[in-house]
């Protein structure tokens, strides 16, 4: 049986808004009974790009997070329709054999209350239709023997990918079974069909600069180290580490911590004093220009006769 996903590749996305704009010519204004009713011009996003900045001059970044319905395994407007209902009655929100969550366009018809049943805020209500809707995967187009709805097959750069999370050899299969994807919100535990990869977290970053000749500082050796705190917060010991190259302009970046976590970051580089610095993930951390200064052992003292050693 097909079980369909969808993969959204943060590291992909541009903010080109295909994605949105293809949803909206699919279904604003075309009803595709029971499938869904018209979309309406505004006010609903089906598929919404949040772009999130990061850090602070002169180390800015932009990420852009698309987000439609997850289609969850065990979602919880289905439980709120079911219950909504006596029992035995269809609920106007069920899941499909193929994962898909569908809001019954006749069934749903006055019921505001089903707006406020998704966590993730992705049910929008139709004024003028009376009507709560939200993202079909454009299952109607599924149905005639589409391979993917709109907004994945208007993708550009291949930021969103879908297809049968039960075929082993479908991209989306193999992508989750390697690891690299999660939920967008682990902690509402409704097992979402649609995952991340590289969501966006926290990072450190920083630039080395050799300062006895203003160079950059190529192919310093930065370490990140997580410190284990105690219950007062107080680091008590080292943890793991994981170590990077600064690149030709002698910056660093580590991507993809936790927010709050503390580390130790130590730059190294032959000849040189080590730098070393502890910081604090509650936002992405810039260290700006860490100037290294020459080792006193690689410092060569001059003779009192104005001469060399």
């Amino acid at each position: 049986m097909t079980r369909y996903g969808m993969v959204v590749d943060i590291t992909r996305c541009n903010g080109c808004y295909n994605c949105f704009i293809a949803c909206r010519d699919e279904h604003c204004g075309n009803d595709f009974p029971p499938y869904s009713l018209s979309q309406p011009e505004s006010g609903h996003y089906w598929m919404r790009l949040v772009e999130k900045e990061r850090g602070r001059f002169p180390k800015v970044k932009v990420a852009y997070t698309a987000i439609p319905c997850m289609h969850c395994d065990e979602p919880r407007c289905v439980e709120f329709a079911e219950a909504s209902v006596p029992p035995g009655e269809p609920a106007p929100i069920y899941r499909r054999p193929d994962g898909i969550v569908m809001i019954d366009p006749e069934r749903s018809v006055g019921r505001e209350d089903l707006v406020g049943s998704c966590p993730y805020r992705v049910i929008f209500w139709n004024e003028e239709l009376s009507l709560p809707q939200k993202c079909t995967l454009c299952a109607h187009l599924l149905d005639q023997g589409w391979k993917e709805p709109r907004c994945v097959e208007a993708c550009p750069t291949r930021a969103l990918r879908f297809g049968d999370l039960d075929d082993p050899e479908s991209e989306v299969a193999q992508l989750v079974a390697s690891g690299k994807t999660e939920p967008l919100r682990p902690e509402y535990q409704m097992h979402d069909k649609v995952t991340y990869i590289s969501l966006p977290k926290r990072f450190v970053a920083g630039t080395v600069v050799l300062g006895d000749n203003d160079a950059c500082g190529e192919g310093a050796q930065v370490t990140l180290k997580a410190v284990d705190e105690d219950a007062a917060g107080t680091g008590v010991a080292d943890a793991g580490a994981v170590t990077c190259a600064a690149d030709n302009y002698g910056d660093f970046e580590f991507e993809d911590l936790p927010p709050g976590a503390a580390y130790t970051v130590t730059v190294s580089v032959s000849g040189y004093e080590d730098h070393k610095v502890v910081v604090r993930t509650h936002q992405d951390v810039y260290l700006g220009e860490i100037v290294l200064q020459p080792s006193a052992a690689a410092v060569t003292p001059a003779r009192p006769d104005g001469g060399g050693a």
